[in-house]
C-alpha cells in the first residue's frame, strides 16, 4: 500500500495542506457514492487506519438515511482497534433496525474485546431491549449501568425509565425514577408516557401534577401523553387547562398536540370543542382527520362524519384502515346501511385496504342494528379472519333486540366454543326465551346455571365527581 512519503513533494504538499481533514470530508458526504470515493482515497493515502476519520465514515453508513449498514459493518470489521465510538454507532444503528437484538450481540462483542462502555452506550442498548419488549434484558443492562457507575447519569436514567416502561415493568421504572437524585424533563416525560401507554392514566395525571408543582415546564411530548391520559380517565377539566396553557405559550397546537386535543375532547364527549380545535389547526395529518371523523360518528353525528370524510378525500388525503373503521362506525351509529355496504365492499377495489376484524365488526354491528341478522351471520361465516367473542356478542345483542331466538341459539353455541366461561350469554338467551313465552327453556337454562353455580359478571360504571 502506498505511503504518503512515496508521492512527489508537490503532490505531497497538496495532499497534506490543501485537502481538508478526512474526518471533515466524511461529515460532508451526502451519498454512499461520495463516501466510497472518500474511502478509496483513504486507502490510497494509507489513512484508513485513522480511527477518527474511519469513525466518521462508519457514522454516515450506519446512521444516515442514505447510508448502508452492511457497508458500515464491513468498515467496522476492517478496523484494527475499534473504539468506543465505533461500537456505540453500530449498537445505535442496530437498536433502531428491524433486528434490535443485534445491538445486544454487538455489546457482548464490545465487552469481550475489552472496550469500556460509556454513558452513550446504555441508552441505545435499552432502546433495543424496549423494541424487543425484553424486560430481562433491561435488568441485565441495568446491572451493567450500576457496575460502571452511570446509575445517576440522567441520560442513562431516562433510558432505564423508558426501557422498563415500554416493557410494562412500571414498578421498576418508578423505582429508578424515585432513586434518581436529579430528574430532568425527559425523565419525567418518559415515566408519564409509560403510565399513559400502560393504561395507568390516573398515575400519569398525578405524576404530571407533581411535575408542574416542582416547577418543571412540560413540553409537547409530555402534554401529548397527559392528554392521552385525560382521554382515558375522562378528565375534561385537566384537558381544558392544557389547551389554555398551549394557547398562552404558543397559540398554535401543531399536528401532534392538536390531534391529541381532538382525541381528548372526543373521548370526553365535547364534540363541539373538538371541532373548534380541528378547524383551528393550520396543519392536519391522517390521524387528526381520523380522530374527528370517529368522534362525530360515535356521538351521533353520522351525516357530519361522512361529509367530513368527503372533505378529507377532497383535500388529497389517502384513507388508511383506521379511517375506514371510523367511517363504518359512523354509518353504524347513523343507520346508513347502504352507504356502509358501499364503503365496506369498496375497501379492496377503491382504497386498496384489506378488511380486518375491526371492519367486519363494524359491518356486523351495522347489519344487526338494521335487523339484517342472517346477512350479518353469513358475513361472519365468510370472513377470512376467525371471529372473536366481541363480534358474535354484537350479533347476539342484535338478536335480543329483534327477538330472533333461532339465530341467537346458533350465536350462543359459537360463543361457547370460543369462551366456555362466558355465562352472560345464557342470561341473554334466557331473557329472550322469556320474552318469547318459552318458559320450559327458561327453566332449563336457569337450572343449568344454578347447578353449575354460574354467575353473570356484574356491570359497573364510573362517575366523575368533583374532577
Amino acid at each position: 500500500m502506498p505511503k504518503l512519503e512515496m508521492f512527489p513533494p508537490k503532490l505531497k504538499t497538496m495532499i497534506t495542506h490543501r485537502l481538508p481533514p478526512f474526518s471533515l470530508l466524511a461529515d460532508k458526504c451526502t451519498t454512499m457514492h461520495h463516501l466510497k470515493q472518500l474511502h478509496a482515497q483513504m486507502i490510497i493515502l494509507a489513512r484508513i487506519h485513522d480511527n477518527y476519520a474511519a469513525s466518521r465514515l462508519l457514522s454516515f453508513c450506519a446512521l444516515s438515511s442514505s447510508g448502508d449498514i452492511g457497508y458500515a459493518i464491513k468498515l467496522f470489521n476492517y478496523a484494527q482497534e475499534p473504539n468506543n465510538f465505533m461500537y456505540n454507532t453500530l449498537i445505535r444503528a442496530h437498536a433502531s433496525s428491524q433486528h434490535p437484538y443485534k445491538a445486544l450481540l454487538m455489546f457482548v462483542e464490545m465487552m469481550r474485546n475489552g472496550v469500556t462502555p460509556g454513558k452513550h452506550t446504555f441508552p441505545f442498548l435499552l432502546k433495543g431491549c424496549a423494541c424487543l419488549k425484553w424486560v430481562f434484558g433491561c435488568k441485565q443492562i441495568h446491572a451493567c449501568v450500576v457496575k460502571y457507575g452511570f446509575d445517576f447519569n440522567l441520560h442513562v436514567v431516562n433510558g432505564l425509565v423508558r426501557g422498563y416502561s415500554v416493557c410494562g415493568s412500571l414498578g421498576r421504572a418508578r423505582q429508578v425514577f424515585d432513586e434518581s437524585p436529579g430528574r430532568d424533563l425527559s425523565v419525567w416525560t418518559s415515566l408519564i408516557c409509560g403510565y399513559a401507554q400502560n393504561n395507568c392514566s390516573n398515575e400519569a395525571l398525578l405524576l404530571f401534577d407533581r411535575m408542574v408543582r416542582d416547577g418543571i415546564e412540560p413540553n409537547g411530548a409530555t402534554l401529548a401523553s397527559v392528554l392521552s391520559a385525560c382521554a382515558e380517565e375522562g378528565c375534561l377539566v385537566v384537558g381544558e387547562r392544557i389547551e389554555s396553557f398551549i394557547r398562552e405559550k404558543s397559540g398554535d397546537f401543531g399536528v401532534i398536540l392538536g390531534t391529541a386535543l381532538v382525541h381528548m375532547y372526543v373521548k370526553n364527549g365535547a364534540v363541539a370543542k373538538a371541532r373548534d380545535v380541528f378547524e383551528g389547526m393550520k396543519e392536519k395529518n391522517v390521524a387528526t382527520w381520523n380522530a374527528m371523523i370517529q368522534g362525530l360518528g360515535v356521538h351521533g353525528h353520522g351525516a357530519e362524519a361522512l361529509d367530513l370524510f368527503c372533505k378529507f378525500e377532497e383535500e388529497g388525503f389517502v384513507p388508511n384502515g383506521i379511517t375506514l373503521v371510523a367511517v363504518l362506525s359512523a354509518c353504524c351509529h347513523g343507520g346508513f346501511l347502504e352507504q356502509g355496504r358501499e364503503f365496506f365492499h369498496s375497501m379492496r377495489t377503491r382504497y386498496k385496504i384489506e378488511p380486518k376484524l375491526e371492519h367486519y365488526g363494524c359491518m356486523v354491528d351495522l347489519l344487526g342494528r338494521q335487523g339484517k341478522l342472517l346477512e350479518a351471520e353469513q358475513l361472519i361465516q365468510n370472513m377470512e379472519w376467525k371471529a372473536d367473542v366481541m363480534i358474535w356478542g354484537s350479533l347476539l345483542s342484535a338478536c335480543a333486540k329483534c327477538g330472533n331466538v333461532e339465530v341467537a341459539e346458533r350465536v350462543v353455541e359459537e360463543i361457547f366454543a370460543l369462551d366456555s366461561n362466558n355465562h352472560g350469554v345464557r342470561v341473554v338467551l334466557s331473557n329472550m326465551y322469556a320474552e318469547a313465552g318459552r318458559w320450559d327453556e327458561v327453566s332449563r337454562l336457569r337450572k343449568v346455571m344454578k347447578e353449575g353455580k354460574f354467575k353473570k359478571t356484574p356491570g359497573w360504571s364510573s362517575v366523575d365527581c368533583g374532577g
